[in-house]
């Protein structure tokens, strides 16, 4: 578990924030014309671009009568970390993390409705602070949203870890690089917070089975939280298009 230099003795964590504090989140949908549908989002100093494109026909090798193929694509650009080496397309780490996007945004869309096709879905970290995984399918989930994509429900990604304080353990919320490689564990989730239902649970390291309840629970409130900044942004640029549309027509 990280050590408990990752809280001075006020109980705030080395980048000033509160250990039940989110990073600031920044986000913005349709910033591209040429997909279905776009965002980007910043979750502290972590960068997503993601870019939709379907339903469109699947293959015929791909095609499913029951349901639409979610094709996901997760890439690292080579400037988005400090250590400044290539990242290629398609090494294991971005194939287990495509499958992980998969999984979780493939809970959240109504695949029943669009039988014999696919959802193609693109995501570039362009600089990577922690989170990488949690901004992809917060990112992910706007750009379905602005490419019109039928959703149950908003799906969102929190990490949470555990550090201590006077020797009492204490979770915190939305972990970061620095926290990350204390080399403590990270709980990561992907949820549908309005059902309340899980798509993804990843663990980083062992947890005792006495912490896991509370650090799950500070990541399931973590999601709950982002889902309302998430629908704001949805909301925002619904606005936004309504007024743009009322000035044309006037």
């Amino acid at each position: 578990m990280p050590g408990p230099d990752l809280l001075s003795s006020q109980g705030l964590r080395l980048d000033g924030r509160r250990p039940n504090e989110l990073r600031r989140i920044r986000c913005k949908l349709g910033v591209f014309t040429q997909p279905d549908g776009s965002a980007y989002l910043e979750q502290g100093n972590t960068k997503v671009l993601a870019a939709v494109y379907g339903p469109h026909q699947a293959s015929k090798s791909k095609s499913s009568a029951e349901g639409v193929v979610v094709n996901c694509q997760y890439s690292m650009a080579t400037f988005s970390t400090g250590e400044r080496k290539n990242r290629p397309r398609g090494d294991r780490k971005s194939q287990e993390m495509s499958m992980h996007l998969r999984q979780a945004l493939t809970a959240a869309i109504k695949t029943e409705m669009y039988p014999r096709s696919q959802i193609d879905i693109y995501v570039e970290v362009l600089q990577a602070d922690g989170g990488a995984y949690c901004a992809s399918v917060n990112a992910s989930t706007l750009a379905l949203i602005d490419a019109g994509i039928p959703l149950k429900a908003y799906v969102c990604s929190c990490s949470a870890s555990m550090a201590w304080l006077d020797g009492v353990p204490e979770p915190l919320l939305d972990v970061g690089h620095v926290e990350e490689a204390a080399g403590g564990v990270t709980l990561t989730v992907a949820s549908l917070p309005s059902t309340g239902s899980i798509a993804l649970l990843e663990l980083s390291h062992r947890l005792h089975s006495d912490y896991f309840d509370t650090v799950l629970s500070r990541a399931m409130q973590g999601c709950r939280d982002i889902e309302v900044i998430l629908d704001k942004a949805v909301r925002d640029h619904l606005a936004e298009g309504w007024t743009k549309q009322d000035v044309i027509t006037i």
